[in-house]
């Protein structure tokens, strides 16, 4: 009797610790083994071999069988490179592929325009790290804080690619749905009839924004998301504050979305346009010729009691608000305004160039010309007003100051 109570006593013990195990290290390698190399699909089918392409040299050299530890101490080790280094790096922490772009992919590039662009990038770089400091006069929510100090909720714009090393922070109104396009295509994390996107183009629009699709920084332990920021390639896209406003206003307030009427465009007639009880629907309402204005959209912007009520959109929100560009080092900073030199640039960088190519850009922009005919109708001092709330976008990504729409000629 004694030693079979013994003997249960032991197993209980034994299961209990085995369940802690499990516990501590699902905490510390978070989802990771869950989302490394998984994909959503329509189709059972078994997964086809990955596509053809060339190894880059730091994969061949530091992870010769492509495969991932298996303890989690391993795997963290792996990926802070306290065992072997998934690539080297420079002093400051940015991948040698940095240092030179022309060699990156295998490929010749002109020594004085690859030189340009590495400057470009530089530059950039050192704005927004300047910008960052203590030093600088530039003042706004959120600066001083850490990186710890970000909510979870807030990581949900940092898109991951464990395949090949990446982070793209997304800006809506600024090219994010090729992005995110090429972000499916190159993590393989969407399917169709059991083989992976080649082509971003082939993904469906509508899969294209899902968010379970998608494999973002706030989904992983706080322990992984320093890791794989300190060892990835991240970078993000953006484009004038004041066009990316308008391009906002003409996609989702001036055309007939239902989700973006119903929650936003209701509000500001009832606000703004004196419309006590606007119609219900989108429908009925550009039928009958009501509509939020531009006016009404820029009084929304600055209205105190909007953002009391909720935060600002993700297609008006600001880029720093985002994509925290003061608490993470971003190694590659492109803008839509040079989109296709940028993102052919980023991609030979990334040594993904001879796998996929980022579609062509929109023909039909809104351009940065547009501005002085959509503001005509905005009282100088709310624009100047509006500067002040998009100052810091304006200024961490070199973007001149509109002089213009800010004078009362």
């Amino acid at each position: 009797m004694g030693k079979s109570r013994f003997f249960r006593n032991g197993l209980i013990l034994g299961s209990v610790f085995m369940i802690l195990l499990i516990i501590i290290y699902w905490d510390a390698v978070g989802a990771a083994h869950f989302y490394l190399h998984t994909t959503i699909s329509r189709s059972q089918a078994s997964r086809p071999p990955p596509i053809s392409r060339s190894m880059p040299k730091h994969e061949a050299v530091d992870n010769k069988d492509n495969s991932i530890p298996s303890g989690s101490d391993a795997f963290l080790k792996f990926l802070e490179g306290t065992s072997e280094p998934r690539q080297k790096t420079r002093d400051d922490n940015t991948p040698a592929a940095f240092g030179n772009a022309s060699t990156a992919a295998g490929k010749p590039e002109d020594k004085d325009t690859s030189e340009d662009k590495k400057k470009r990038q530089d530059d950039r770089k050192q704005l927004m790290h300047d910008l960052c400091s203590i030093n600088s006069t530039l003042d706004f929510p959120g600066k001083s804080r850490t990186f710890n100090d970000i909510p979870s909720r807030e990581l949900d714009h940092l898109i991951v690619d464990d395949r090949h090393g990446i982070i793209y922070c997304y800006v809506p109104k600024v090219a994010c749905s090729h992005w995110k396009r090429v972000m499916i295509v190159l993590s393989e994390t969407l399917l169709d009839n059991g083989v992976p996107y080649r082509d971003p183009m082939d993904v469906p629009l509508e899969q294209v924004h899902e968010i379970k699709v998608h494999l973002t920084l706030n989904k992983f332990s706080r322990r992984l998301r320093k890791v794989k920021l300190k060892n990835y390639t991240k970078f993000l896209f953006v484009r004038d504050p004041f066009v990316r406003l308008i391009s906002a206003y003409r996609d989702k307030l001036a055309t007939a979305n239902e989700d973006f009427y119903r929650r936003f465009s209701t509000v500001m007639l009832k606000r703004y346009g004196n419309y006590s009880n606007p119609p219900a629907s989108v429908v009925d309402a550009f039928r009958s010729g009501i509509q939020p204005s531009f006016s009404h959209f820029i009084q929304y912007l600055l209205d105190p009691k909007t953002e009391k009520q909720r935060p600002f959109n993700e297609h008006w929100k600001q880029v720093y608000r985002l994509c925290h560009p003061c608490q993470i080092k971003y190694d590659f900073i492109g803008k839509l305004e040079t989109v296709d030199e940028d993102a052919e640039h980023l991609l030979r960088i990334l040594q993904v160039d001879n796998i996929i190519h980022f579609p062509p850009s929109y023909n039909n922009r809104t351009t940065s010309s547009w501005q002085q005919y959509w503001f005509s109708s905005i009282p100088y001092e709310s624009t100047r007003k509006l500067y002040k709330l998009y100052e810091p976008d304006y200024k961490f990504f070199g973007y001149p100051k509109p002089e213009k729409l800010l004078q009362d000629l």
